[in-house]
């Protein structure tokens, strides 16, 4: 498994093992994933995590350029709703 320090660069905090992070506890690589339905998962994961606020609030500061973070999309840098499947859209059919 990935630890989510890994990607951010940031050493492990004493004590946020014990607060029971989705993060930290999940795969991280869910909260880096390509696919939108990887992306709406670990939004709702985070709906439940204690820093979320604190979380998006420094994901901002920070100008993250990709990445679920604080419940929210970030996709080049800009907070997103959600994020479309890569490739051609399908056809309407009619």
């Amino acid at each position: 498994m990935t630890c989510l320090t890994d990607f951010t660069g940031t050493p492990p905090i004493p004590g946020l093992a014990s607060l029971g992070l989705p993060c930290r506890e999940a795969d991280a690589d869910l909260w880096f994933a390509e696919a939108p339905a990887d992306l709406e998962m670990a939004k709702a994961l985070c709906r439940g995590c204690p820093l979320q606020r604190e979380c998006l609030e420094t994901a901002i500061e920070r100008a993250e350029p990709w990445g679920v973070w604080g419940g929210e999309i970030f996709d080049r840098g800009q907070i997103v709703a959600r994020k479309r499947p890569r490739g051609r859209p399908r056809k309407v059919a009619g």
